[in-house]
């Protein structure tokens, strides 16, 4: 039997870690999680005099470097100085280069969010009037390509790190002590401290690359990393690097000096020593990853980062508790019940802990129920929500076949009580009447022996013979041939306890669900790491709100977002459409097609049309010219009164991958 599930295990394993590469290679490039909010001059719009300066305003503060912002004129030269200077709390600018000439100049920037995320974009302003212009900005990623693969990989794997280090550690501490004896957990927790290891170093080398031109050649370039050794992520990844050393010290006394102790009060010392340092330990690796990301930035961080910290050690608990127990299950000849209910009552305190921390997550970085559907972040936390609630399901079936396996050995040692006690019983009768015939036996073996013996010394006085003593051969066999046979018989002894645990029906259901456990776990691992580098709902609703405010304000604009799919691939994108002045009469209108990350979106065909359902008008069709990639613009669109139309946009992105959306918004 154990034959056949080791070639399922690894072919689930697999299978597995293809769902992890696919979910990992459908998150880069990363989401940025700042955005920009407002521009001067406005995107899409004309302005009569050339600008002195190009001011960029984000939803929060981001770090922002000389060429970090580039302007460049229709024929893509840049006609900005370079130097960007601070204006405000989250504003930047550039200056301009005088005497600049009429038509559509492009505006690209690449800076890094508060929170640790490259973010990037370009829009188009236009001075006189607008024009064609040679820039394409569609190939224009931060933190995509190989790099921005590699450095999600490395995110994913110091997550598993981490789970499998602190949870295998907190098992064998808080569960099974005996378990520190074991080669299959001390390997599974130090390949956590090695992938951590490993992964953090590799985010060190990649982060300057990831952060800036994204080429592969720039890796090893050491002015690159000098510059992020001085940056909050630089400076929490060489934090975790030194908490890793002191973790390393911990691995070695938990699987060294304290294996080896064997007096009961000095080992009840060196634990309670233990899991106070490890838990300073463990809850200092957390704290780098909430100093860094997430927790760091937007509202109320100074109980974001706490929470933070408790969601990840109690994820750690949990999955990393999980994993260590499948390797018991599988690989240590035996584990006893007890320490399966400790386990099972510690993973559901984590998962209690890890509700309460999730619900106040959630509403942190959602803001509202619409984010749940409207934004990429709350469609990933759904997904992930529904994972923890089949994860929970199937913890529930373990908690079954822990109380069966517990019941079953309760069972069993009340029957080897009962059957040590008859045979206890036996034994001394058996020997009591065994002494009594030996009793008797020998007091007639004296007589007979006293006979035997005076015929035997008259026969011997008559003969004159005289018997020699007899010798024993001298011990000394085979000594290696003994080795083998013990060697041997221990090996037939360790299979036929094998043979008999997998063929025991509690242990091995125990051991599919846990393992159905361990499979989930991996892919909600996956998609954790995907929403840690998706913007949040929050920012996007604000940062939509805040564009829309500050047009409308400027020009009494109307601006209107309207997210489409083909469907195809590369389908999905953001269709953003400006009405100005949107009133009654003639508009001008620009069309602004984006990929989900925010990028510029090349597609072949735009087309728009207006309805006024409640006079029964329209549609009224609208086809703009493409003026730059992404960019599409008409002039003299009528809106003969004012209501609440419905603005349809047609997007076809291939030659067969069209789709038409709409959005309602009030004109006039």
């Amino acid at each position: 039997m154990s034959q056949t599930i080791a070639p399922r295990v690894r072919t689930l394993l697999l299978l597995l870690l293809a769902v992890t590469g696919a979910l990992l290679a459908g998150s880069a490039p990363v989401s940025a999680h700042a955005a920009l909010t407002a521009s001067d001059p406005q995107q899409g719009s004309v302005v009569k005099e050339a600008p002195a300066q190009v001011s960029l305003t984000f939803s929060e503060g981001v770090a922002m470097s000389d060429g970090s912002v580039r302007v460049l004129d229709p024929k893509g030269k840049r006609v900005d100085t370079g130097k960007t200077s601070k204006q405000g709390a989250n504003t930047y600018s550039v200056k301009l280069h005088s005497g600049l000439p009429d038509g559509t100049f492009t505006v690209t920037y690449q800076v890094v969010s508060a929170d640790s995320h490259p973010v990037s974009g370009a829009f188009t302003f236009s001075i006189g009037a607008p024009s064609t212009t040679s820039v394409s900005v569609s190939d224009q990623e931060a933190g995509g390509g190989v790099v921005g693969g590699l450095y999600g990989f490395a995110r994913y794997l110091s997550y598993a790190g981490f789970i499998l280090l602190v949870g295998g550690a907190a098992f064998v501490l808080a569960c099974w002590q005996r378990g520190t004896g074991e080669r299959s957990v001390q390997r599974l927790v130090v390949s956590g401290w090695l992938a951590l290891t490993g992964a953090t170093l590799a985010m060190l080398l990649l982060r300057g690359s990831y952060t800036g031109s994204g080429k592969a050649g720039d890796i090893f370039d050491l002015g690159l990393l000098s510059d992020v050794l001085q940056t909050k992520t630089g400076a929490a990844l060489v934090s975790r690097l030194l908490l890793l050393a002191a973790a390393a010290l911990f691995i070695a006394v938990l699987f060294g000096a304290y294996e080896k102790r064997e007096d009961d009060e000095e080992k009840g010392d060196l634990t309670f020593g233990l899991a106070i340092g490890g838990f300073v330990v463990a809850a200092g690796l957390a704290a780098t990853w909430a100093m860094a990301e997430h927790a760091s930035t937007g509202i109320q961080t100074g109980i974001s980062m706490p929470v933070d910290v408790l969601h990840l050690l109690a994820v750690a608990v949990w999955l990393g508790g999980l994993s260590t127990l499948l390797v018991a299950l599988y690989r240590a000849p035996s584990i006893e019940p007890a320490a399966v209910r400790r386990f099972s009552r510690i993973a559901f305190g984590s998962v209690a802990v890890l509700a309460a921390t999730g619900i106040y997550q959630s509403w942190r970085q959602l803001g509202s129920w619409s984010a749940f559907t409207g934004t990429s972040y709350g469609q990933l936390l759904l997904v992930k929500i529904g994972l923890v609630v089949v994860l929970v399901g199937i913890a529930w079936i373990s908690r079954r076949w822990t109380a069966q396996l517990s019941q079953a050995s309760a069972a069993k040692a009340v029957k080897t009580s009962a059957a040590t006690q008859v045979k206890a019983t036996a034994k001394t009768s058996a020997k009591a009447s065994a002494k009594a015939s030996a009793k008797a036996s020998a007091k007639a073996s004296v007589k007979t022996s006293a006979a035997t013996s005076e015929k035997s010394e008259d026969e011997d006085s008559e003969t004159g013979d005289e018997k020699e003593p007899a010798v024993t051969p001298a011990g000394g066999g085979d000594g290696k041939r003994a080795t083998q046979l013990a060697r041997q018989r221990a090996a037939v002894a360790t299979a036929r306890e094998k043979r008999v645990r997998d063929a025991d029906p509690l242990r091995s259901g125990l051991r599919r669900s846990v393992l159905a456990e361990a499979g989930v776990a991996v892919v909600l691992l996956a998609v954790t790491t995907v929403l840690t580098s998706t913007e949040p709902g929050r920012t996007v609703e604000e940062a939509e709100a805040a564009t829309a405010a500050s047009s409308q304000e400027a020009t009494g604009a109307l601006a209107v977002d309207i997210p489409f799919d083909t469907g195809g691939k590369d389908g999905k994108g953001l269709a953003r459409v400006e009405i100005d002045p949107a009133r009654v009469g003639g508009n001008d209108m620009h069309v602004y097609v984006q990929r989900p990350n925010g990028k510029a979106f090349d597609i072949p065909e735009v087309k728009v049309s207006f309805t006024l359902k409640a006079k029964d008008i329209g549609p009224l069709p609208v086809v703009p010219d493409r003026i730059a990639t992404g960019h599409w613009t008409a002039t003299g669109v009528q809106i003969p009164m004012a209501g609440n139309w419905a603005i349809a946009v047609t997007v076809r992105t291939s030659d067969i991958d069209q789709v038409t959306v709409d959005k309602n918004a009030q004109i006039g």
